[in-house]
């Protein structure tokens, strides 16, 4: 029997400057919800979900645009496995040193309010950025103190964290809360490859960030632009899973705009051309060991 591969698609992302380059970045929660549907639909077991401010398609963090795409992620007859993400509102900037003045693009909350969307609607999967990190000009903060109190607040209200890496580091801290018990059951790990602020997406920082993964761990991966598809072949001959969409690469082939769903139905190809299947949301859940919820 082949392996199955759970594919997750990333919908929209948090970028603001990706929507001089591609019109049609799903920006509404109608708009997300119908891009995750088709993604479904394609192939796509899980969907990971950014929202934006549905005038300007500024990300955005607020709860009332979670809960409208959840709804009718919800209410449609397509199966599939929502992660909403928990990464944002940790940003910090700088506006000087001396002395030291944040800039008013920080965007920093608390623990809770960084992950309050995931508390309240119960996602079967959320995401929780293992470690402080440089984006450009702006840190992303995650001290341990704010991962074990996020991991605590979604152990809580019943939702797996997926553990997204940046680099080694970041695993280390992960398996550090793991070994405190804040994580339950098999852990979920990403390999977030090819984004310009940590591991890039080559096989050998695959290779060793697969390597050191705790015993049980379910681990999957993407790279970013040019190296989305490269890394979906690499990762499944590696044993991972996989993700695209238009949060990591917007482009189907050299300057051809892509939509989420025909990201999916290349990275089912690949798939299904290197002797493995895709895993469908039932199998997924299987898989990551977790329940449907709503």
């Amino acid at each position: 029997m082949s392996r199955k591969v759970v594919v997750t698609c990333a919908i929209t992302g948090g970028s603001l400057a990706v929507l001089a380059k591609h019109p049609d970045i799903p920006k509404t929660p109608s708009q997300i919800a119908e891009a995750a549907l088709e993604a479904a639909k394609a192939g796509a077991a899980v969907v990971h979900i950014h929202v934006r401010d549905p005038e300007t398609g500024a990300p955005s963090n607020r709860l009332e645009l979670y809960e409208q795409v959840v709804k009718k992620l919800r209410d449609a007859a397509t199966d599939v496995i929502i992660n909403l993400t928990c990464g944002m509102d940790g940003e910090l900037a700088l506006e000087s040193l001396d002395p030291v003045k944040l800039s008013k693009a920080t965007t920093l909350k608390t623990p809770m309010g960084r992950c309050i969307q995931a508390i309240k609607l119960q996602p079967e999967l959320a995401t929780l950025d293992c470690g402080t990190m440089n984006f450009g000009q702006t840190l992303y903060v995650a001290r341990m103190s704010d991962l074990r109190e996020m991991a605590t607040l979604m152990r809580d209200a019943g939702v797996k964290p997926e553990l997204e890496c940046f680099d080694l580091g970041h695993i280390e801290n992960a398996k550090t809360l793991i070994r405190e018990g804040k994580i339950d059951g098999h852990p979920l790990f990403q390999f977030c490859l090819g984004t310009g602020y940590g591991a890039p997406a080559a096989p050998i920082a695959m290779q060793a960030m697969r390597d050191i993964l705790p015993a049980g761990a379910v681990w999957g991966g993407f790279g970013c632009g040019v190296d989305e598809m490269l890394v979906v072949g690499q990762l499944v001959a590696m044993g991972g899973h996989v993700r695209v969409g238009l949060e990591d690469n917007i482009y189907i082939r050299r300057g051809v705009l892509a939509s989420n769903a025909q990201l999916v139905e290349n990275a089912v190809g690949i798939i299904e051309r290197m002797g493995a299947s895709v895993a469908t949301p039932a199998e997924a859940r299987e898989i990551l060991g977790v329940v449907k919820r709503g």
